[in-house]
């Protein structure tokens, strides 16, 4: 396994080790000593799996209360996964990253509580697969526009489908001053 920093202090890329042969491959996708080497010593309780077709962008979007840590791997084609830092007092505020995560380096990308995250399939189809630290609460939920341009997210130029809810979303600056999420030296997630 190999740890990839990220330019969002405390956002990894888990890159595991994958064993090739002429049957096919086997990659370990979660190992608990990793995350806990890591320091990330979350209690993984949820896991989703989503299918989308090319061009399709789901986010940004983040849980506000307790706030949500995810693992986030693509386990059939190929996305730009996005994240966004919302930590109030971040070096990185409002800064957009983004990683592609596909099926043949099993890139996992750790986001740690406080991240906005995002992502559009690249493929003719993506089966994304994430853990979650905390359950999905809709009462929590909430988002920033995907194409705000002073979070200026790296989307590529190709056609894109965009869900109601996502073109609705606001602005960064919009509800900045209502996020409740405090960056400290390892994050704001509770370990």
């Amino acid at each position: 396994m190999r740890v990839i920093p990220t330019e969002i202090p405390d956002a990894v890329i888990i890159e595991p080790r994958i064993f090739h042969d002429e049957r096919g491959f086997f990659v370990e996708t979660s190992r608990a000593e990793w995350f806990r080497d890591l320091g990330i010593t979350h209690d993984w309780v949820q896991d989703n799996h989503s299918r989308s077709r090319r061009g399709v962008l789901r986010g940004l979007h983040f849980q506000t209360h307790p706030g949500q840590a995810k693992l986030i791997r693509c386990a059939r084609g190929r996305i730009l996964d996005v994240i966004v830092d919302l930590r109030r007092g971040s070096p990185r505020f409002g800064h957009a990253v983004a990683v592609e995560l596909n099926d043949e380096t099993a890139r996992i990308l750790y986001v740690p509580i406080g991240l906005a995250h995002g992502f559009v399939v690249l493929s003719d189809v993506a089966d994304v697969v994430y853990r979650c630290s905390a359950y999905f609460d809709p009462t929590t939920e909430a988002g920033i526009a995907w194409n705000d341009p002073d979070v200026a997210a790296p989307w590529p130029d190709m056609d894109l489908t965009v869900s109601e809810r996502d073109r609705a979303a606001p602005r960064l600056a919009e509800i900045a001053d209502r996020l409740p999420f405090d960056y400290t030296s390892r994050g704001d997630d509770p370990r």
